[in-house]
């Protein structure tokens, strides 16, 4: 099985993080037990690395707050979309928190069938040129076809 590391990085400030941070926490979460099932006959499997930012780290770089790498690349890169900032909330202060910005659309909470997309654009960079995928058959005409999904 080869890994496909996943980090993402949020304020954590006294022990609380900003509503949009919390809310990207739930996707990622659920975005990753997604990931498990998909990629699992793939022989690819997510690791979730959660990184708290302290409030010096954050007023040095807000930009790396609520943000996802994939593969050793930010999502944004896997999906083309662009990071962005907005105002947030009291525990970012005054200082703008990270948006993500894809086909018109900007993001505050980054969600989960996006990094679902991500993912899965990474895992196939993982996957040996020439490769087969294999899968039980009930087909008995030996012709090698891979049977859709059920």
């Amino acid at each position: 099985m080869k890994p496909l590391p996943i980090l993402w990085k949020r304020l954590v400030d006294q022990g609380e993080t900003c509503p949009r941070c919390g809310s990207t926490e739930r996707n990622v979460a659920a975005a990753v037990s997604k990931l498990e099932s998909a990629l699992q006959p793939l022989g690819i499997y997510p690791v979730l690395e959660t990184r708290a930012i302290d409030d010096a780290t954050f007023r040095a770089a807000p930009a790396e707050s609520n943000r996802i790498w994939i593969g050793g690349k930010p999502m944004e890169e896997w999906l083309g979309a662009q990071a962005g900032t907005s105002p947030c909330c009291e525990v970012c202060g005054d200082l703008p928190c990270r948006t993500m910005e894809l086909h018109g659309q900007t993001y505050e909470t980054i969600p989960e069938d996006l990094i679902v997309k991500a993912a899965i654009i990474a895992a196939s960079q993982l996957i040996a040129p020439g490769a087969t995928l294999s899968a039980s058959s009930s087909c008995s005409t030996s012709c090698g076809c891979i049977p859709a999904p059920g």
